[in-house]
């Protein structure tokens, strides 16, 4: 059909995505959708980050009402079949699906931008609706009046497509935003052409929107609003059906369910319901291997970006999260745009905003390994985060010092890195030994997950290091003590039996088949000595 209107392209798209190996049903988003059609509240705009399936669920959402598609040949199949309102809503509307993340040819203007938007629309309005007496200088809106009028009160349903993409290119200007705020109003506000308009980005209208041009969308973002939650990423139900698929069909799976959990886990909905990266499960999964796969697609996908505006201000809560430990934080979505970060929070809001933290009752963290690589890549080459960068770079050498049983070496950086005075260590107790501790083993964290506080034997231990890549790797027992002796650690290392999270299941081979190793550090807070201590509980099997 037309370039936006009724395009059949877009139902290929879903119907791809359906016979995916890995395809998850996540079409009940529509039962709640059907009851807002042509009602008050049928302007919807849902805001996630990259990565997070939303143009999946505007595909999907464009398929169904889509008059040009045969409804029933995916959904028939799918969950929301089952609705009573199934029937009255699926292939029933004219549909204008438009993905505001495509630019004309050698775009270089705003300009260039809107008119090909523009000149599509009226085409399309020109070509399925003659009688309208439809004019090529008409405004679009006009045009939709006009079907509207000549065709029996013709309406449509709009599924818009990255709402925000222009306001992340380099030739828009902050007047040019105006505008397009304003072509938005024009098009959808008060129309009664319009059944439903649902809308998706990155970016809460709110930020660009501070009058009421768009203030018809009721929003719905990840970190304020419970409804469509569990819509957007995969949950832990949705990840166990993908594992089951993955096993069954891969021969020599070399993915593990807790590692998926390590590597694309660590988000939540408003209600707590924790959420899985979307994108990165499935690539895991189809690649069959455990890897980074959060690609970049500019500057607002690096992390420095953000950070580089206040380092001074976040260069502490980085360590405390880069240690594992959250922080709080006024999170503020409305603040949450890529342009003029000057505060801490405005800086983390952003951070939500673009996925690179997760946000849960007033605290931030980095959610899982995936991120935590792409912090600590971003560590160890920025000199301006000071002694953050310098513990970061120290920790390869840390990791090696251990596997060599190179005590000295263990103890120089840990000296090194208290020398450095940085601020979030008093060293009173435990707890801050640990966050020092995260910091120069922040290179294991390429080859091991790093558990702390595991239920190990018959108590709890610190640290302790599986080696996830190359199960044949040495694994890392490592308990602290303040004010102690790393002799007395490593007693409590044996005497408890924690090297036992190593040995697996009773009849089984043990999955991890390298050394393991035992390390106790302590610290004597009148002296301000570090020392170390390394045994072998076991060798190579």
């Amino acid at each position: 059909m037309g370039n936006y209107l009724n395009t059949t392209s877009v139902c290929d798209a879903y119907s791809r995505e359906f016979h995916s190996p890995y395809f998850v049903d996540k079409s009940l988003i529509l039962e709640q959708i059907m009851t807002r059609v042509e009602t008050s509240t049928n302007y919807i705009c849902i805001t996630r980050p990259r990565r997070f399936g939303k143009t999946v669920m505007a595909d999907m959402i464009a398929s169904f009402f889509s008059s040009a598609n045969d409804a029933g040949a995916v959904f028939d199949k799918l969950k929301i079949a089952g609705s009573q309102l199934y029937k009255t809503y699926a292939g029933k509307y004219d549909v204008v699906f438009i993905s505001f993340n495509e630019l004309p040819r050698r775009c270089r203007s705003y300009e260039q931008y809107i008119e090909r938007i523009e000149d599509r629309l009226i085409k399309d309005l020109k070509t399925a609706y003659p009688k309208a007496d439809i004019r090529e200088e008409d405004a679009v809106w006009d045009a939709f009046s006009a079907v509207y009028d000549s065709y029996d009160s013709k309406r449509f349903v709009f599924v818009l497509d990255e709402w925000d993409f222009i306001f992340h290119k380099d030739f828009v200007t902050e007047r040019d935003r105006k505008e397009y705020v304003d072509f938005l109003s024009n098009l959808l506000k008060g129309k009664a052409y319009v059944s439903l308009a649902y809308m998706t980005g990155i970016l809460p209208i709110a930020k660009y929107s501070s009058g009421s041009e768009l203030n018809m969308f009721l929003e719905y973002t990840m970190a304020s609003e419970e409804l469509y939650g569990e819509y957007f990423g995969f949950t832990e139900a949705e990840v166990d059906e993908l594992y089951e698929r993955f096993i069954v069909n891969q021969p020599d799976p070399r993915v593990t369910r807790e590692g998926l959990r390590l590597w694309y886990d660590g988000y939540h909905t408003k209600e707590g319901e924790r959420v899985y990266n979307p994108r990165s499960v499935v690539a895991s999964l189809t690649n069959n291997n455990l890897g980074n796969y959060w690609t970049s697609a500019g500057p607002y996908d690096e992390i420095f970006y953000y950070i580089e505006r206040n380092t001074a201000e976040v260069r502490d809560d980085l360590a405390r999260m880069v240690s594992g430990t959250a922080v709080p934080a006024n999170v503020r979505e409305y603040a949450a745009t890529s342009m003029n970060l000057a505060t801490r929070d405005e800086i983390f809001s952003a951070m939500v905003v673009y996925g690179f933290l997760s946000y849960e009752k007033g605290y931030v963290r980095i959610p899982n390994k995936e991120l935590m690589d792409r912090f600590r890549d971003m560590l160890v080459k920025e000199p301006a985060l000071g002694y953050v960068h310098q513990l970061a770079k120290l920790s390869g050498r840390m990791l090696r010092a251990t596997l060599e049983n190179d005590t000295e070496v263990m103890a120089e950086i840990l000296e090194f890195a208290h020398n450095t005075e940085v601020p979030l260590l008093s060293y009173n107790h435990e707890t801050d030994l640990t966050a020092v501790v995260n910091l120069v083993y922040l290179a294991a964290r390429d080859m091991y997950r790093v558990e702390r506080e595991d239920k190990c034997g018959t108590g709890y231990v610190d640290f302790i290091f599986y080696p996830e890549v190359n199960r044949k790797a040495d694994g890392i027992i490592l308990e602290l003590k303040v004010n102690d002796t790393p002799e007395n650690a490593l007693r409590q290392i044996k005497d408890r039996k924690y090297a036992l999270r190593f040995e697996g299941k009773l009849g089984e081979r043990p999955k991890y088949q390298g050394r393991v190793l035992g390390v106790g550090i302590a610290y004597d807070k009148e002296t301000k000595v570090h020392s170390c201590i390394t045994e072998v509980l076991r060798d190579r099997l």
